[in-house]
């Protein structure tokens, strides 16, 4: 037990989030116990895990879930662990929940995104079909986010593109989609800033600038693609190239890359094989797996593409160094192991002093002087 790599989960503590501050303590080694000397509460050593209140071992329960997201069926985990269905779904739940969070903070971060390519996958539930609308970035092949809706329509795209929105600055920027008519309104609508005119109101909405869309449009023939037609609808031809270019090497506009992604999520989720007797029951299950699998993907995957040359042996043969799309994108270091990422705190947000009349005491100013400068 180290506490100087924790910090106290109490939302009301003055120190909540905040790590190697000194304010944490071990309270019990027994009981795997440890105490803010801040407010004076102790805390579980898995307090904002995913292992927080589980009576079986981790190390089990991360077997589990490292099989869940890459394609095993739950009633094959069911057979060779011996545990019951349900547990296994809680289990599924509980991991999707943290895995989201851990997405929501980490990669829901502004960041130079240059190319994003978007699809949208069909999933059959029991007795319904549903919609998966997907994201990529592709220089760092990190996976922006998901969103299961029950219908293919601009609602789904709107939900999707918020959050591509959320995690990226506004620099040109190219999206790369298929040829459904939705996309174009949708990414006009999401990609604006408001202008504060100091007046009462709602304030103009200003479009962002270099917002490039390209559209794949492939022709179907008894199965097969007989034609393809690439087109420019907004910006200039100059300028996609420009930022093909520069994020994949070559000016070809395409979509390969989320196609690619969507055969990953495909071949790891139980849920979306086709002609699969896996069938999820409702679409929170399919979000948890969603989650799940997206952030085993970005954190614990090493990307082929991705990998970089580290030295020239002696035989002339090459080694390479292997990385995430997490380590491209600059996020972490390293590759994450599933207990790691199952195992990561998602800090809470630093305290903010109450609202008070009057001036304040010379203990909160302390407090804010500690903890808030």
């Amino acid at each position: 037990m180290d506490p100087q790599t924790v910090f106290c989960p109490n939302s009301d503590c003055p120190a909540r989030g905040q790590v190697g501050q000194g304010n944490i303590g071990v309270h019990s080694h027994k009981e795997h116990r440890y105490i803010c000397h801040v407010c004076h509460k102790t805390f579980a050593k898995t307090k904002g895990t995913a292992f927080y209140r589980l009576e079986t071992d981790p190390v089990e329960v991360t077997r589990v879930v490292t099989l869940l997201a890459h394609g095993c069926p739950l009633q094959a985990i069911v057979v060779a662990f011996g545990v019951d269905e349900r547990t296994v779904k809680a289990w599924l739940t509980r991991a999707g929940a943290h895995a989201q969070q851990v997405h929501e903070h980490l990669v829901k971060q502004p960041r130079d995104l240059g190319q994003v390519q978007a699809d949208e996958i069909r999933a059959k539930l029991q007795g319904v079909v549903v919609w998966l609308a997907l994201a990529l970035q592709v220089p760092t092949r990190l996976w922006l986010g998901g969103v299961v809706g029950e219908q293919r329509d601009e609602a789904l795209l709107t939900t999707l593109l918020a959050q591509i929105r959320a995690g990226a600055l506004c620099r040109p920027l190219l999206f790369g989609v298929d040829g459904w008519r939705a996309y174009l309104p949708a990414i006009r609508a999401c990609f604006r800033e408001a202008i504060p005119t100091g007046r009462r109101g709602r304030p103009l909405l200003r479009a962002w600038d270099n917002i490039c869309i390209a559209q794949v449009v492939k022709q179907y023939a008894r199965g097969h693609v007989v034609a393809v037609t690439r087109r420019v609808v907004q910006g200039t031809t100059q300028q996609v190239e420009a930022l093909l270019r520069q994020t994949q090497g070559k000016g070809v506009i395409n979509t390969a890359y989320v196609e690619r992604l969507n055969a990953t999520f495909r071949a790891r989720l139980a849920n979306l094989v086709r002609r699969s007797r896996a069938l999820a029951h409702e679409p929170q299950t399919l979000q948890h797996g969603l989650y799940l699998m997206g952030t085993v993907y970005n954190f614990c995957t090493n990307h082929e593409s991705l990998r970089q040359p580290l030295y020239i042996g002696s035989s002339g043969r090459r080694h390479w160094v292997l990385r995430t799309p997490a380590m491209a994108a600059a996020i972490t270091d390293h590759c994450w192991t599933v207990q790691e990422l199952m195992s990561y705190r998602v800090p809470l947000p630093r305290w903010t002093p109450p609202r008070r009349r009057g001036r304040p005491s010379k203990e909160t100013r302390d407090l804010i002087q500690r903890w808030c400068t």
